[in-house]
């Protein structure tokens, strides 16, 4: 009997699947821990949790739960189209942003097309690209940074998307405004640039993406309620582009792709601006301290823009095991090519602090 391989796309066969961090369910089941004592620094989630505002509004929205969401998510667009100085039809919903990376390979991508990234970039743009049958470029990032020279100069007819994570992840490394115009201005018209700020709000002085929006350019900037706002169970996100260029993303969307529940939490989140002065607080602290630490410790780290740190250690692996036996769970960046890295994001003080004793203990084991 044929294999259904055999009547799948061929492309699949390579797929790597995205392989999230471990979750604190996972972690307490198999090795037998309190859930209650284990502490997760490897999804880059906000520690303070969702803002009290979201949380009252999705009780809020509970009691609707038999009813369709709004399918057009009007009040939400409403609100980002008026926080970023644009109109509700340069605004689309996904169901996380990457679920908005996938409507832009529905749109854009076939077989035979090019998609170009940083080496060491969100290995979502890879694992997509490979869905819709393209070939990826990646392009070397010296120092961990987007060289968007290089990445102008390896632009093909062939070319489609081009992905600029700024922060990115997993590096934290940032790209100023500079290099984006002068990026910008070597783009032809038949490429699409996607943006991917997740990070975005954690900048003091961001890079100004939404004035190519503006202008009309092929260019889509991805956000996200997942980090700052908290709302990283709720799956959702949005994208920034030109009307005509979101009307063409619309047509790849299903029908009720964001709940309202989750709607309603990331209104209520957007609007509560204390919330993310107080996540971006103790964010800053925390990474200053980590870098700190990693200094003393005398280990390579990637100084970093986000709410995270790439930091050598050795074996990544290793490290990432014995630090999941004991209740903490990070990230190890094996599958980014990185196998004596890991990546740890920012908690509150008390889990940094918790991290780095832990940490310091392996590191004397090991040595």
């Amino acid at each position: 009997m044929s294999s259904i391989w055999n009547l799948s796309h061929p492309w699949l066969r390579d797929l790597l699947s995205y392989e999230p961090g471990k979750p604190i369910e996972d972690v307490a089941r198999e090795l037998g821990l309190d859930p209650s004592s284990i502490i997760k620094l490897a999804s880059n989630e906000n520690p303070l949790g969702p803002s009290p505002k979201a949380l009252e509004a999705m009780r809020k929205t509970l009691e609707r739960s038999h009813f369709y969401p709004d399918g057009g998510g009007y009040y939400l667009r409403e609100a980002i189209a008026e926080k970023c100085g644009l109109s509700r039809e340069n605004v689309i919903l996904g169901c996380g942003s990457n679920e908005i990376i996938e409507f832009i390979g529905h749109a854009f991508l076939k077989p035979s097309d090019e998609v170009v990234t940083a080496k060491h970039a969100f290995v979502v743009y890879k694992l997509m690209a490979t869905l819709f049958g393209a070939t990826t470029v990646e392009v070397p990032d010296p120092g961990f940074r987007h060289d968007l020279d290089a990445m102008a100069a390896a632009i093909t007819p062939a070319t489609k998307e081009i992905f600029i994570a700024n922060p990115n992840n997993p590096t934290g490394t940032l790209v100023s405004q500079e290099e984006i115009d002068r990026f910008m201005d070597k783009v032809p018209p038949h490429v699409v640039v996607i943006f991917d700020e997740a990070y975005f709000e954690f900048l003091a002085n961001p890079p100004d993406t939404l004035k190519f929006v503006r202008e009309g350019r092929n260019v889509v900037v991805l956000r996200t309620f997942s980090k700052i706002q908290g709302l990283a169970n709720l799956r959702i996100g949005y994208g920034l582009a030109p009307a005509e260029l979101i009307s063409v993303l619309q047509k790849t969307r299903q029908p009720f792709n964001t709940n309202g529940i989750a709607q309603a939490g990331a209104l209520a989140g957007l609007l509560d601006v204390e919330h993310q002065n107080r996540t971006r607080e103790i964010t800053d602290e925390g990474r200053a301290y980590l870098e700190t630490s990693f200094a003393q410790l005398g280990l390579e780290f990637v100084p970093s823009h986000a709410n995270f740190v790439l930091v050598k250690v050795g074996n990544g692996k290793t490290v990432f095991g014995a630090l999941m036996k004991l209740g903490i769970i990070i990230r190890d960046m094996a599958a980014y090519g990185l196998p004596e890295w890991v990546r740890v994001s920012v908690g509150t003080m008390e889990q940094n602090r918790r991290f780095i004793a832990e940490l310091s203990q392996i590191l004397s084991a090991t040595a």
